[in-house]
């Protein structure tokens, strides 16, 4: 499995890592051998969140006895984002993960408190070694601005932002804003959020091409192409283990130039957009 370094945040991390959002308690059994599964194969890297429900006890049990493995990363919700609520969100995070710190944690999206009291909370639990860095997810340009000034450069590890083939808005400016200033960018929803490509569809015939050439598949090439440059991580959701190996293989799949500019073709780019809330 591929690393690179996560943006300021001075580590190398898997560059396809695991999501857990949506994995919610229906298929505990098969949940936890799927996460098993993929730090097994160098998926190292797990997100998680407060809003995800039961995702953060199950990243518990999945994790017992391999937390130093894992760059496990957990968001809190804009509503608990206050000094104070941050930092007591935080605990309870720790408490169902079961671990007494996180590698990374994010403010899951822009809510009403002012910056200046959540990225505050994050710096009170990086001294107190409760976080070893933080960030942000669905950022826009504006936001990561606001955010630059207040927290200054070098402290922003990441940006967590929607980004798949249907869905390439945050090329336009989120994605250079992120190289620019060193902040990771990560994909979550990598495969869309409910569906994938039309196998059928021009671009699921491209991508078919391109994965039957290296004995991969469509996902493996889709994940490939997002994470083609050196900033961009994917956090793919596997609920099966097979699915998590699939996953993981793209973690050595390098497209050619001419491969990236077919896909780049048969999923245009598109208009500038403002990005989603979740």
């Amino acid at each position: 499995m591929l690393t690179r370094p996560f943006g300021n945040a001075g580590v190398a991390v898997s560059v396809i890592g695991q999501g857990t959002w949506q994995m919610d308690g229906r298929d505990d059994a098969g949940a936890i051998a799927s996460l098993r599964r993929g730090l097994d194969l160098g998926m190292t890297h797990i997100d998680t969140a407060e809003m995800y429900g039961e995702a953060e006890p199950l990243v518990a049990r999945a994790i017992e006895g391999r937390r130093d493995e894992v760059y496990l990363v957990s968001k809190v919700l804009p509503s608990n984002a206050s000094r104070a609520g941050t930092i007591k969100a935080c605990e309870r995070s720790l408490a169902r993960l079961k671990t007494d710190r996180l590698d990374c944690y994010l403010l899951h999206w822009r809510g009403g408190t002012p910056l200046e009291e959540t990225f505050a909370a994050f710096a009170d639990l990086k001294r107190a070694g409760k976080i070893r860095s933080w960030g942000v997810s669905n950022f826009d340009v504006d936001d990561l601005d606001e955010a630059l000034g207040i927290a200054g450069e070098g402290e922003i590890a990441c940006n967590q932002v929607l980004y798949h083939l249907e869905e390439r808005a945050i090329e336009h400016a989120v994605l250079p804003w992120c190289e620019q200033y060193k902040v990771a960018l990560v994909a979550y929803s990598p495969f869309g959020n409910g569906h994938f490509v039309n196998p059928s569809s021009p671009g699921g015939n491209v991508l078919k091409d391109i994965a039957d050439a290296h004995g991969a598949t469509a996902r493996q090439v889709a994940l490939a192409f997002l994470a083609r440059r050196k900033s961009v991580f994917a956090i793919p959701k596997a609920s099966k283990a097979d699915h998590a190996a699939d996953n993981a293989a793209a973690g050595d799949l390098r497209l050619a130039a001419a491969e990236i500019d077919s896909i780049d073709r048969a999923f245009p780019l598109g208009r500038p957009k403002s990005l989603p809330m979740i």
